[in-house]
């Protein structure tokens, strides 16, 4: 598992050649559905410009903290971030 500012990275190899991911956003730290919607749009986004480059993973995004006063940009960072941390192979 790997931890970021607000997000938790968890991850598994696979044996289909090819990363999937599962977004867990939990109404305890987002309330808002709209709030909910935005980080998985953002979270499948990255996934499917960085999909490529990633190592042939099960992964789960888990939101881990209160976004408070989080900007898009700061939560592309954080979980750009996380997925550029992978273990190659």
């Amino acid at each position: 598992m790997l931890r970021g500012r607000w997000f938790n990275l968890h991850y598994c190899p696979n044996s289909l050649g090819h990363a999937r991911i599962g977004l867990v956003v939990a109404k305890k730290l987002a309330k808002r559905a709209v709030q909910r919607n935005l980080v998985k749009r953002i979270g499948r986004d990255l996934f499917r410009h960085a999909q490529a480059d990633l190592p042939a993973h099960d992964l789960v995004l888990r939101l881990s903290a209160k976004l408070d006063n989080v900007t898009r940009r700061m939560m592309r960072e954080d979980m750009n971030s996380l997925l550029g941390r992978l273990p190659k192979k």
